[in-house]
């Protein structure tokens, strides 16, 4: 949060009532654009998410990695929403607020009286934004589910995304909730232009779900047409392609050949290979020959890729304008020079961070000045600021702490 004036969102107050990723995010986006953001958590405990790192399952990053990026530029309170008291404490912030997110499980909503219908009552200009794992309406209504299983097995990438043979794999943290947070982002945006238009807050929702089968659009699209699908619980058929193959290189790296799509651009790789024999093989010289005998033809690359390292050959095929990828491993990620260079990496403007780049959202707007990354707020680093600027004296904080309200 910035209180400079210049920042787009400046002014804007929003309460952050979410775990985990994807609905907080969406609220870190609008902080980065200089909102007032304060995340609402349990005392004590706080938002789960912020344990992750810890986890025995994963990378186990030397810092607190993925809290250091999701909660940056925000104000954390502690409030006991069991308590009278504490549901009293946040109705003064709904008054006040602008943006209102959450992604309570819809029994709590209805038992505190956190539903859209109970706070637009106390605050109707206020945009309600809602984030479930299966929708607001239907038979899963009301379940709760995360991104693993609402947003990647439910919606048909988990099946489709999976090798010949094998099982399907799991996502990874935050797969599907950190682009869900952007349909967030966009709906939230959305709705307060609306607002300027027409002086109304609304409610604006989506779910994992949804955003998974956007995501799976392409396949979602010919399962509506009556598409039919390949299953995958056998061995591969042979590949039609070389573009849908992996292939090793010396140092065990691996190359993928995507976007060689024409046989044009297949016999500029096999020059840069110096492979100019294949070329002249009869089997594979013309397009036709080469279909009959594409397993041989992939054999040939194999034992071609395998003879270099995978940086001489991404020289190589640069220098022939042959456009070859290479299948990053996560180590690469903080040294790649086009993440930095386009700002999805950035170096934090608070000293106290304790990383040297943040992931920055996918957003960029020319112009557009932006907060920068800072300090992600400790549990309740904030609470007795916030009610101290409702009207609450101290006295009244350090009873509110003493009996477990903040």
């Amino acid at each position: 949060m910035s209180d400079d004036a210049g920042y787009l969102f400046s002014g804007l107050k929003v309460l952050d009532v979410g775990t985990w990723i994807a609905a907080p995010v969406a609220a870190t986006m609008l902080a980065d654009l200089g909102a007032d953001v304060i995340k609402v958590e349990q005392p004590v405990h706080g938002d789960a998410y912020r344990k992750l790192a810890d986890s025995p399952i994963g990378p186990r990053p030397s810092v607190n990695a993925y809290w250091i990026g999701d909660a940056r530029n925000k104000r954390s309170i502690t409030l006991n929403l069991q308590t009278p008291e504490g549901r009293e404490v946040l109705m003064h912030l709904v008054r006040e607020c602008d943006v209102y997110i959450t992604n309570q499980p819809t029994p709590t909503r209805e038992a505190f009286g956190l539903t859209y219908e109970a706070l637009a009552q106390v605050n109707p200009r206020m945009i309600y934004a809602s984030l479930t794992a299966y929708g607001e309406e239907g038979p899963d209504a009301g379940r709760e589910g995360f991104d693993g299983v609402a947003w990647w097995a439910r919606s048909g990438l988990m099946d489709q995304v999976r090798a010949w043979g094998q099982t399907p794999g799991m996502s990874v943290p935050g797969m599907g909730d950190h682009p869900t947070a952007v349909t967030m982002y966009a709906m939230i945006v959305t709705a307060l232009l609306w607002r300027e238009r027409t002086g109304k807050g609304t409610r604006v929702h989506t779910s994992l779900m949804a955003n998974g089968a956007w995501a799976n659009g392409c396949y979602v699209q010919a399962a509506l047409a009556g598409g039919t699908f390949e299953r995958r619980d056998d061995a591969p058929p042979e590949p039609m392609s070389p573009n849908r193959v992996l292939f090793e290189t010396a140092d065990g790296r691996l190359l993928q050949l995507y976007m060689i799509r024409s046989h044009d651009e297949l016999d500029a790789l096999l020059l840069a290979g110096e492979r100019h024999d294949l070329l002249a093989d009869p089997r594979f010289a013309e397009a036709d020959e080469r279909a009959v005998h594409i397993a041989e033809f992939i054999a040939e690359l194999r034992t071609m890729f395998v003879a270099r390292t995978a940086q001489d050959w991404l020289a190589r095929f640069h220098a022939a304008g042959v456009n070859v990828t290479l299948v990053a491993q996560m180590e690469d990620i903080p040294h790649d020079e086009q993440l930095k260079a386009n700002g999805a990496l950035v170096a934090p403007t608070d000293p106290s961070v304790p990383m040297p780049l943040i992931l920055n959202h996918p957003m960029h707007i020319d112009g557009l000045p932006a907060v920068g990354p800072k300090h992600a707020p400790g549990l309740g680093e904030h609470t007795r600021q916030v009610l101290a600027g409702l009207g609450l004296s101290a006295a009244q904080i350090a009873d509110y702490e003493a009996r477990g309200i903040v």
